[in-house]
């Protein structure tokens, strides 16, 4: 069975039921007016190859056992590359996502080469995301794997590795235990966030945890620092 391939992705929902519009790479937009609620599931392999975004309205269902593949961007395809998008195809979520696998099936993240190093797809940006729960899942070879931006985010029990940054976030209220960092360049980074960060194994990273400016309302405890190698816990100069 072929992989299913998605490229750009506009989810566009009218009372007749789903119509899925593929389509290049589109700028991030303001909600539309016809958007209605909608559920899509994922399950198999599902090969990224652009850009994918997801309506406000839409909620993305990943079953246990997946593998999400981020095949190599194209340069005159990939036009959402500055901050706060990164450089190769990422998935821009404005709804709501589940991807909880098990620990036997867990759902991965992966580029579609496995040789290839951090940075090699962009990550899962979560915009305004007002629920957004990832566990059992594996992250690797992303720019920054879960980007949280003004969302509600759970990430339990779930590995990341070779990832230029694990977890990023800003103005974000974030759950994050009982997750393993290993050999990010940075496990987790943040400002302005609002995180419970607890009972994580962070080790082996350049940089363990990095408040850049401005935390607020945080708990950050019983988490295991291990031989991060330019610093445990890094603060900014607002901090």
């Amino acid at each position: 069975m072929r992989p299913f391939v998605l490229t750009s992705l506009l989810v566009r929902i009218f009372s007749v039921g789903l119509i899925l519009i593929l389509c290049a790479c589109l700028p991030l937009q303001k909600p539309q007016t016809d958007f209605q609620p909608a559920m899509i599931v994922w399950s198999g392999t599902v090969e990224i190859d652009g850009d994918t975004i997801f309506a406000p309205a839409t909620e993305l269902i990943i079953l246990p056992g997946t593998e999400v593949v981020f095949l190599p961007a194209d340069p005159a395809r990939d036009t959402l590359q500055r901050h706060p998008n990164f450089i190769g195809y990422e998935l821009i979520i404005q709804g709501r996502v589940t991807a909880v696998g098990t620990a036997d099936r867990p759902i991965i993240f992966r580029s579609s080469d496995l040789a290839s190093g951090a940075g090699s797809w962009g990550g899962i940006n979560l915009v305004e995301s007002p629920d957004a729960r990832f566990e059992f899942c594996q992250f690797m070879q992303a720019d920054s794997a879960v980007h949280g931006q003004k969302s509600k985010i759970t990430v339990e029990n779930s590995l990341f590795a070779r990832n230029r940054v694990g977890v990023r976030f800003y103005d974000s209220e974030i759950l994050i235990e009982n997750n393993l960092f290993h050999n990010n360049q940075t496990a987790i980074r943040f400002h302005f966030g609002a995180p419970v960060i607890c009972l994580n194994i962070i080790r082996n990273n350049e940089q363990g945890l990095f408040v850049t400016s401005y935390p607020r309302d945080y708990l950050i405890e019983n988490n295991t620092f291990e031989q991060n190698r330019y610093g445990n816990v890094i603060l900014g100069e607002e901090v």
